[in-house]
């Protein structure tokens, strides 16, 4: 599932790369960088390819790939109001668009290109890019928080419903209209992300303590697992693996969980009358004379398996997925490597680390250390900052010799869109292989 978070907090050599995301069936991984962007296959155990490398911008702190396509969409700190999007595979871009403020995040499915600002969200058609419906005044989001349902047949999308406690606004990104609100925490939202077949929405507060999983679209809680109760922490990605069955937390501690989203039924505690069940019923009995908050705690589940990370304080970001038939933990951490972890499905426990990538070269680490030493003394690189204080810069307008104005639609700008794909006869095909609907570009 797509999974984005920035990643670049820490100092000196570990901060390798500005941001990190896994496309949509997290087969490919996308890195922004000083120099620019990468993506890399994810589909081997043994070997990481990259597949491509962008110079087109510097210092990009988003990228985002659109399943395996050649269609990728990149915001660079030197224009953090742009976003471009390109054709890599041909090296060409296709339309850019420009907005009143600075672009925080950006989620992708065959239908729909959703940017979100910190106070506005814009809903393009993925086919044009046209711009069909700007949410306005919506809560303040300053990390610009927000979901999109990887199954473009419903496009739903989850955002902030308000800045003080944890609500959620569902949204129909297909039939532009809003579909529930889920009252999901006390305390302001820090993760979301929806399953594979947009049935199933989880969340966490900025506590961290809490994740909730939700029915959608009727909003029911279905699932509840705590992550801990010792300490606050600030969980950094939440992902679903592919058939709903698993959900993985990762945060800036060293640990990411793994739940299991499975009913305890009645009848299996019946038939298994162990101490343990015995207890459960206690416990059971008990709750329905304690506070609430208190009743609640007893009835969470704990973590299924665990993966003890070799780095604390580092932000990462997580995924589950399947590959070469087997189920396993992708751990992205801003140190500038990958982790791949098996997965027991069955009994869960400690996972197992089977192989580290190296997203970058030594030589280029070396030389990014040498970079950093030269300008102890200097000003920061904007690179070198978290990502909050990234997007809370000034910006710099665009040029207004690539802008064609306003849309009708409430403030974004279309920029100019190369005549090869203006005036070309047919869909612009952006992937060999037919996978999804070929994308075309007409001016709004």
């Amino acid at each position: 599932m797509e999974t984005q978070e920035a990643v670049s907090e820490g100092p000196g050599p570990h901060r390798h790369f500005i941001c990190a995301s896994f496309n949509q069936d997290t087969t490919s991984l996308s890195v922004g960088t000083k120099a620019g962007y990468r993506l890399f296959s994810v589909t081997a155990v043994d070997k990481l390819d990259c597949v491509h490398e962008g110079v087109e911008c510097p210092d990009v702190y988003i990228v985002e790939r659109l399943f395996s396509s050649s269609l990728v969409v990149v915001v660079s700190l030197s224009m953090p109001r742009r976003m471009n999007v390109y054709h890599f595979k041909k090296g060409t871009e296709i339309c850019n668009y420009s907005y009143s403020n600075n672009i925080l995040s950006v989620k992708l499915n065959r239908q729909r290109l959703v940017v979100c600002l910190e106070e506005s969200i814009y809903i393009h058609n993925i086919r044009d890019m046209k711009l069909l419906k700007t949410l306005l005044n919506t809560p303040v989001n300053p990390t610009g928080l927000c979901a999109l349902s990887v199954n473009h047949g419903n496009s739903y999308l989850a955002y902030p419903g308000s800045a003080t406690i944890g609500e959620i606004t569902v949204y129909d990104a297909n039939n532009l209209s809003t579909v529930t609100l889920i009252q999901a925490h006390d305390s302001p939202l820090a993760a979301l992300t929806f399953n594979a077949s947009g049935t199933k929405l989880a969340s966490a507060s900025e506590k961290g303590t809490v994740i909730r999983v939700f029915s959608v679209p009727e909003g029911q809680k279905l699932f509840e697992f705590r992550r801990g109760m010792k300490r606050y922490v600030s969980i950094s990605s939440l992902s679903f693996s592919a058939d709903a069955q698993f959900l993985c937390a990762s945060s800036n501690t060293e640990t990411v969980h793994i739940f299991k989203l499975e009913q305890h039924s009645p009848s299996q505690e019946e038939e298994s009358p162990t101490w343990s069940a015995y207890v459960g019923k206690m416990f059971t009995a008990a709750s329905t004379y304690l506070p609430t908050h208190v009743s609640d705690m007893m009835h969470q589940d704990r973590a299924f398996a665990t993966v003890r990370l070799n780095m604390f304080g580092l932000k990462n970001i997580c995924a589950l997925a399947t590959i070469q038939k087997l189920p396993r933990l992708l751990v992205a951490s801003s140190e500038g490597y990958l982790y791949v972890y098996n997965v027991d499905p069955q009994d869960g426990g400690e996972c197992v680390l089977v192989q580290k990538h190296r997203l970058f070269e030594s030589g280029e680490e070396q030389e990014e250390e040498k970079e950093e030493e030269n300008q102890e003394d200097g000003p920061q690189q904007p690179a070198g900052q978290s990502y909050a204080a990234t997007v809370a810069l000034p910006s710099t307008p665009p040029s207004s010799t690539t802008l064609m104005g306003y849309s009708e639609d409430g403030g974004a700008q279309r920029g100019e869109v190369i005549p090869e794909h203006e005036f070309a006869e047919g869909p612009i095909c952006l992937d060999d292989e037919n996978e999804f609907p070929p994308v075309s570009n007409q001016s709004n």
